[in-house]
């Protein structure tokens, strides 16, 4: 006989999905999937409008990183105008760079303080009331409050250059279209304790501090629960240091080869195609060379930490040398190693932040440059949950034709999918029950990736996740759902 039960409170991701776990004939499981059914058709939806509305449009495929959105878009549009990366304004790109880090700062604190540290202080059998942040409020003040700061930091910081914290307006084909002046700069160097940078960093020491205590506590689930072997993606600069805004595509197999060896993004199209599924609206991108089944890659911190040769910041190669030396490994494939990745990225962007902001030529006033115009434009960044890709057409009055987004929790949907397989058949069907606490180590498996689901299926609506047993004869025999 079925059972429907009720899981509150809503899940910790930004989207709408569905969970389905097949059992054969014993009730082991045979397959599960990650369904996300939502869609809104963004790509088609731009199509028509003049190819200088792109970076404000995109924004609002999503509240929570809209700056990602409007700076690939915007890198996308310099190229339809004529201006390639190189070719910008020294502060024009110095500014897109000191935005683009404090949003990478404000999700990453976002995701890690609000969304993922209910799993790690609580653990998977917490009550329900207890696996949110107003918990994590209760149970560790000091850790919520730095929390709620430090993406405030994020959120100022992308105020000052935008004009508004959430779709505001900073990039233009060819540049930026604001002065940053010099009481903007000083109020983030040298500030109260909320807004000052060094805070920021000091600050950040701190946490890693504490994540890698947590991994020293909990070694073995940290480095087995949902571990399996992947291909990693993300952007590296010349030097094969870790890049955030603009440099070559790298990827690498689970053993450190490397399987796209830093091609210009503009090559983009070349190395990458995108499947379909009849169960998701969310594509799966691989790369053409290795094909459907062994090409697909995860993207995001854990990724970018893997693939690149070293952090051009000092604290940071730091942190990074030392989660190598605790992993013990050369490429870590063990999803709960995603948040201290995470972590030595915000304190990355910390870094680099600081360096721009006593940079004088953040407040120079040549901001914007033209050039011949063209009739297409690739723009890709690194976003806050991996490698994001904006791709124009434009006809001769610069209307937009055709538009490709191929957004960062896309290149995540096989990873995720593995992870709820992993659970499945390692937790859900071996106990003859479904508890509360093993549906919670599926949303735990997905939320690692810090997946935005609707950026990734452009969705409107409703954002539930729920989960469904279906047995071999079809039957569903348990339903789990968060409304």
């Amino acid at each position: 006989m079925s059972t429907k039960i009720v899981i509150d409170p809503i899940t910790r991701v930004e989207g709408h999905g569905r969970v389905t776990i097949h059992l054969d004939e014993y009730g082991k499981v045979k397959d599960s999937f990650l369904h996300v059914v939502e869609f809104r058709g963004f790509e088609r939806f731009i199509q028509g409008h003049p190819y200088w509305e792109a970076p404000a449009l995109v924004q609002r495929l999503c509240g929570i990183c809209p700056v990602s959105h409007h700076l690939a878009a915007a890198k996308a549009i310099d190229q339809i105008v004529g201006i390639d990366p190189q070719d910008l304004s020294t502060a024009a790109n110095k500014l897109r760079r000191l935005m683009h880090y404090g949003q990478i700062f404000q999700s990453h604190a976002l995701h890690f303080f609000y969304l993922a540290s209910p799993d790690l202080l609580f653990g998977v059998d917490a009550p329900v009331e207890k696996r949110n942040v107003i918990a994590v409020a209760v149970e560790d003040k000091e850790l919520a409050t730095r929390g709620i700061i430090m993406r405030k930091f994020g959120q100022e910081i992308i105020r000052a250059i935008a004009g508004k914290r959430i779709h505001g307006i900073s990039s233009v084909p060819g540049g930026v279209y604001k002065i940053f002046t010099q009481k903007e700069r000083d109020y983030f160097l040298n500030g109260e304790e909320i807004s000052n940078i060094d805070n920021m960093i000091a600050w950040m020491l701190e946490i890693l501090a504490f994540i890698k205590s947590y991994h020293e506590k909990h070694k073995i689930y940290m480095e087995t629960f949902a571990e399996f072997p992947s291909g990693h993606l993300g952007m590296v600069d010349d030097d094969g240091n870790l890049e955030f805004y603009h440099g070559k595509l790298r990827a690498i197999d689970d053993a450190g080869n490397k399987t796209l060896d830093d091609v210009s993004t503009d090559n983009y199209l070349q190395y990458f195609a995108e499947a379909v599924e009849k169960w998701s609206y969310m594509k799966f991108p691989y790369l053409k060379q290795l094909g459907r089944e062994k090409g697909w890659n995860r993207v995001g911190p854990l990724a970018r930490i893997n693939i690149c040769n070293r952090i051009r910041t000092p604290l940071a190669e730091k942190e990074r040398i030392n989660f190598f030396e605790f992993a013990g490994r050369k490429v870590v494939n063990s999803t709960m190693y995603f948040h201290w990745a995470r972590l030595i990225e915000m304190l990355a962007c910390a870094e680099e932040m600081k360096l721009l902001l006593n940079d004088p030529d953040i407040l120079s006033e040549d901001l914007v440059r033209t050039g011949v115009p063209r009739l297409q434009g690739i723009g890709i960044v690194e976003a806050p949950r991996g490698t994001l890709t904006h791709h124009y057409a434009v006809d001769e009055k610069g209307m937009i034709t055709r538009c490709n987004l191929i957004v960062s929790t896309t290149h995540n949907n096989d990873a995720m999918n593995h992870a709820v397989k992993w659970v499945a058949e390692n937790v859900i069907s071996n106990k003859g029950t479904i508890t509360d606490a093993m549906l919670n180590q599926v949303e735990t498996a997905i939320r690692a990736y810090d997946p935005c689901l609707s950026c990734a299926t452009h969705a409107i609506g409703k954002m539930p996740l729920k989960i469904e047993l279906i047995n071999f004869a079809g039957d569903l025999i348990d339903e789990r759902a968060k409304t």
